[in-house]
């Protein structure tokens, strides 16, 4: 993974905002001289049925680039991949456990998750404010609710209908 450049990461997401989109993720990769900044985006008001087109992603990148040409913590030769946060979305922020209640979602810990498994999956009841977990329905029916801070990763899960 690539080196995070903090003068970038401080301001991205009001800058995506401002272009009226939301900020899903943004990850660092590539090295030190020629580092690679990818940014997952979605439409602002959320609209179901409504996906993020390559119009989109051309007018975040137009729109990042001059900023990021400028910001003197990064070299001249990056790279800025824009893209749609795909049918798997990854679940980051507190308001996306809540924002997709109801879908089938996928968690991963570094530990054994719930006293199940590391990588537990089910139906997302949502999010636990006052506790600060996850509530999850599996297969079996069962309910668990794990805590944020033992999550590494979250993601949608497509299910073939």
């Amino acid at each position: 993974m690539g080196r995070a450049v903090p003068e970038v990461d401080q301001q991205l997401e009001g800058r995506v905002e401002a272009l009226g989109y939301e900020l899903v993720a943004a990850e660092w990769a590539g090295s030190a001289k020629r580092p690679l900044l990818r940014v997952r985006i979605d439409l602002a008001d959320g609209a179901p049925g409504e996906g993020v087109t390559v119009e989109d992603c051309t007018k975040v990148s137009r729109g990042l680039e001059a900023w990021l040409d400028a910001a003197e913590s990064l070299p001249e030769r990056y790279v800025l991949e824009v893209s749609s946060p795909g049918v798997e979305r990854p679940l980051v922020r507190d308001r996306d456990f809540d924002r997709f209640r109801g879908e089938w979602v996928a968690v991963k810990g570094r530990d054994v998750l719930a006293d199940r498994a590391r990588r537990l999956e089910g139906e997302l009841l949502g999010l636990e404010e006052n506790e600060g977990a996850v509530r999850i329905r599996l297969q079996d029916g069962a309910e668990v609710s794990v805590p944020r801070d033992e999550i590494t990763g979250a993601h949608l899960v497509f299910r073939w209908e």
